[in-house]
């Protein structure tokens, strides 16, 4: 994958939380805004979520109350290095967590 392709792919990835985000109909208050290639989730509790690009890397990186997580792009999915689960799985865990009720990408 070349810097372009990263970038779009990574691009459309923030695009669809943002998205989502916007139809979620539960009860949390989650706000988010983004700043350059970092986006950061509010909750109503104080914590944070953040999602940011690693460019020289090609990742995607997701910083939770319960840890860091770092995705490299296996299409079609942004997979963890880790532990081989999928960035909405991950981040529908964290939100819930943080949310204090079920949320669903």
């Amino acid at each position: 994958m070349n810097d372009s392709e990263f970038h779009q792919l990574a691009d459309q990835l923030l695009l669809s939380v943002e998205e989502r985000l916007d139809e979620h109909d539960g009860d949390a208050d989650i706000d988010y805004e983004t700043h350059g290639s970092v986006m950061t989730l509010s909750f109503e509790n104080g914590s944070k979520i953040v999602i940011n690009r690693q460019e020289p890397l090609h990742q995607v990186w997701l910083a939770t109350k319960a840890g860091g997580y770092h995705f490299s792009y296996q299409s079609p999915h942004w997979i963890c290095d880790r532990s081989g689960t999928e960035f909405w799985t991950l981040l529908e865990q964290a939100c819930t967590a943080q949310a204090g009720e079920k949320f669903s990408f």
